[in-house]
């Protein structure tokens, strides 16, 4: 975990949005390295829908490709880095990646919080967290309006993180707010904050998960439009379509492969 900061990572931009070759170890490494020096950053966990949402977003475009760590949470992202040459690229899945650093933080006595969910998922939450993980220091928790914050509720938050000790906080808001909200924080916060969205739900058991094997044939995003089509449909039948259309153009040469001020397709960086 030491030589984590020293890690040369290779990143992809799919669509033009950046996309880290990294692993379930090499994120859980990272992320507690810079949580053990209170160092803000945060970290996102793509899909398709952030691709998407970041092509029509100059805004949130700079937001991806600003975070100190961008996942590839969904199997398209997989396979768009295996086309793009990155032959060792795997899923790092938000409400798998969750657990993992919840017991690392525990093995490691590392402060964490939760933001975002509702007041009945965050308390679901943070029982079965305390029970699946006997001695995690569970440091921060809260359940924040559907409305915008004003100024002052906003300082509020960021001063109740600060003094709660947390050095990694969970984030559990839709994308792109949870990933807007990260980036404008960051600095505020001496944290690591992971937007990890649905991962709320799925471990309190308030929404069901697609079974595996529709996550590895990529069809999670079925799943879950069949069980939340009103909130959903639009995300879904809107993206999808549309980003197999612009990284086939990616492939055959027909779009620039580092928009938004990226490096070159494959060029390492260290983290």
């Amino acid at each position: 975990m030491k030589q984590a900061h020293t890690d040369t990572l290779k990143s992809g931009y799919v669509i033009g949005m950046r996309v880290d070759c990294t692993s379930y170890k090499h994120a859980t490494e990272q992320v507690l390295e810079w949580a053990g020096a209170a160092e803000s950053r945060y970290v996102c966990v793509a899909t398709v829908n952030n691709v998407m949402e970041a092509h029509d977003s100059p805004g949130f475009m700079e937001v991806m490709n600003s975070a100190d760590l961008v996942t590839p949470d969904g199997m398209p992202l997989v396979w768009a880095l295996r086309l793009l040459g990155f032959s060792s690229a795997g899923r790092v899945y938000g409400p798998d990646l969750m657990p993992f650093l919840l017991g690392a933080a525990r093995d490691s006595q590392t402060p964490v919080g939760f933001y975002g969910g509702s007041p009945e998922v965050l308390q679901q939450l943070t029982e079965r967290a305390s029970e699946r993980y006997p001695g995690l220091q569970i440091v921060y928790s809260y359940s924040p309006p559907f409305r915008a914050l004003t100024p002052e509720e906003d300082a509020e938050v960021v001063d109740n993180i600060r003094r709660s000790g947390a050095r990694v906080v969970f984030i559990g808001l839709n994308s792109p707010k949870q990933d807007i909200w990260m980036a404008q924080h960051r600095s505020r916060i001496p944290a690591v904050m992971l937007g990890v969205g649905a991962a709320f739900d799925f471990f309190a058991g308030a929404k069901p998960q697609a079974p595996r094997w529709m996550m590895g044939i990529g069809l999670e995003w079925l799943f879950r439009l069949v069980t939340e089509p009103r909130r959903l449909w639009r995300r879904y039948l809107r993206h999808n379509p549309r980003f197999v259309v612009l990284f086939v153009m990616q492939l055959l040469g027909l779009r620039n492969t580092g928009m938004a001020g990226g490096p070159p397709k494959g060029a390492p960086r260290t983290v």
